[in-house]
């Protein structure tokens, strides 16, 4: 099974979503199934992870509503209030549907210590006896606290997304990497080779400029803890679909066949119990 690890759907509103600035108004529009549906298809893909955008259940639920209205949706990575004293009750009802995979909080857009509180991680430690996935998402700066975290959970399967989005920008930075290499010691983490793209200046990239990036991540987490994940349609704004996953596909030519089929499905397959 070949798998797109990370992608998201919206109806766009400018009230909803803020975050799509000025310079990313070339996705300042809806993306539904529809129109991933050919992408896929191009890429010989067969499926994606559908992840939240927005920090509300709405949305959780209308993307398992997606899910089960079109096959190519195989698992739903969605927000639910982990702070919440009720969030057990909250992740019974979505577990009801298999397509419930994982919770993410844009850790990114909060305050250093966000991920020590107690309330939150009692919220993880529900996500935990449930057998779902935490996406972690984080910016590099981030990375010792998340390490931190991660050591709180030792039952718990974390994914890493977009590399924690270090400045790509000549050869990786020292200090990303050796938070990478520390966070990866951690075997219940695996990463996700994702929103690259967005993190070069201006976003004016080549694969030569990205393929160190891929191959720290590579040495850190190895094939069995890597997944591609194509950020659509986030990524638009520096690549079309296409050229991000021609990236991806010529970084892992040098591999075996099994490591090449990891990267590309079996790692998000495993992961996530798709």
């Amino acid at each position: 099974m070949r798998i797109d690890a990370h992608q998201h759907f919206w109806r766009y509103t400018r009230e909803e979503y803020s975050w799509i600035d000025e310079p990313m108004r070339a996705i300042r529009r809806d993306f539904l199934p529809p129109d991933l549906a050919p992408l896929l298809a191009a890429t010989r893909l067969d499926g994606t992870i559908a992840v939240q955008a927005r920090q509300t259940l709405a949305e959780t639920h209308w993307l398992l509503e997606l899910a089960r209205a079109h096959p190519l949706i195989k698992g739903v990575v969605g927000w639910v209030p982990l702070a919440e004293p009720g969030v057990g009750a909250t992740l019974d009802e979505l577990v009801r549907d298999p397509r419930f995979k994982g919770v993410r909080h844009v850790v990114q857009g909060e305050p250093a210590g966000f991920l020590e509180a107690p309330s939150f991680n009692a919220g993880v430690r529900e996500i935990t006896q449930r057998g779902l996935v935490y996406d972690l998402l984080v910016f590099a700066r981030q990375l010792e606290e998340a390490a931190r975290f991660v050591d709180r959970h030792p039952s718990q399967r974390f994914v890493l997304d977009h590399i924690a989005k270090p400045v790509v920008a000549g050869l990786p930075p020292a200090a990303w990497r050796h938070s990478l290499d520390e966070l990866a010691r951690r075997p219940n983490v695996a990463c996700k080779f994702s929103g690259v793209v967005t993190e070069v200046p201006d976003w004016q990239w080549t694969p030569d400029l990205l393929r160190p990036y891929f191959e720290a991540v590579l040495e850190a987490f190895g094939p069995d803890r890597l997944m591609f994940g194509s950020d659509w349609p986030v990524c638009l704004v520096a690549a079309e679909y296409g050229r991000w996953f021609a990236c991806v596909e010529a970084c892992t030519a040098a591999l075996s066949g099994s490591e090449r089929q990891r990267i590309l499905g079996g790692t998000a397959a495993a992961v996530y119990r798709l």
